[in-house]
């Protein structure tokens, strides 16, 4: 067990793996050469070793079942991977069941449909119901992997199931690279408002054009800290995407810089006692 000063262990809250061989044209694409490759457990966990960081969230990269088994039988081999967001066809008719059976896996603790490749109002739908209940039942959160223009729907979804623990990843993907701040600052206020609405904060360096610079991601990590405040932060690396635009080292330095402004229990609850918390570790 690897822990921090005050004993609250560190987690990669948000970390993928993947096999080329199961991807067949699917997403990375050749373009990508820094991560158009196998990312397995032995890649990450000397990282995580290396910097004190005691275990990881793996989480869903391909929209399907078989790579969620795939996940989770990765989880069962490492003891590091100890939780598992997967993924299913959340408005099938058979949603109810499929969930129940992904459930009954022992590190299975919650769902993510790529909301950033769908409709702007995909998750605003009132046939998302018996779902949205079974995953309450199992005690199963949501991952919102969203863009900017998706947060005014995320939002409604929210309001409509105040009891789902649900969480925005990689901070909705600010427009980073161009400045932008409106109207992502005001919808992220809002959803901060939502007592069971968290934050990832990860995914930042990939947004930001090349050769970015820590003052332009300063503005967007300080508004995700003021508006959710340390308690519902929760520190991931998107590795291996995040070698798009930085290593583990660097973005563990950026985070540091980034985290600066707050005391050491804050910091301590944002990389890792959140996210023992909200994926009930």
């Amino acid at each position: 067990m690897v822990l921090e000063n005050g004993g609250v262990m560190r987690i990669d809250a948000h970390q993928h793996f993947w096999l080329l061989a199961n991807r067949a044209g699917q997403w990375p694409p050749p373009g990508l050469a820094a991560i158009h490759r196998d990312f397995l457990p032995p890649d990450l966990a000397p990282l995580l070793q290396q910097h004190g960081i005691g275990g990881s969230v793996l989480v869903q990269s391909l929209p399907s079942t078989s790579d969620t088994l795939f996940m989770l039988g990765l989880a069962e081999q490492n003891p590091f991977i100890r939780a598992v967001v997967g993924w299913t066809d959340l408005k099938s008719a058979h949603a109810t069941q499929q969930i129940a059976v992904l459930a009954s896996h022992s590190k299975m603790r919650g769902l993510r449909p790529m909301l950033q490749d769908l409709a702007d109002d995909w998750i605003d739908d009132p046939l998302l119901a018996p779902a949205i209940a079974a995953m309450q039942r199992h005690r199963l959160s949501l991952d919102a992997l969203v863009l900017p223009r998706h947060l005014p729907a995320l939002l409604a979804f929210a309001k409509r199931y105040p009891e789902l623990p649900l969480v925005i990843d990689h901070a909705a993907k600010p427009h980073i690279a161009d400045g932008r701040m409106e109207p992502w600052r005001s919808l992220i206020s809002q959803l901060a408002a939502l007592p069971q609405v968290y934050c990832k904060l990860s995914g930042l360096v990939t947004e930001a054009a090349a050769g970015w610079q820590i003052s332009q991601l300063q503005p967007y990590a300080v508004h995700v800290l003021e508006a959710f405040g340390a308690e519902r932060v929760i520190w991931g690396s998107d590795w291996p995407v995040l070698k798009l635009a930085a290593d583990y080292d660097r973005w563990l330095e950026v985070t540091e810089v980034l985290l600066a402004i707050l005391e050491p229990w804050e910091k301590q609850q944002i990389m890792g006692g959140n996210a023992q918390r909200f994926y009930r570790l």
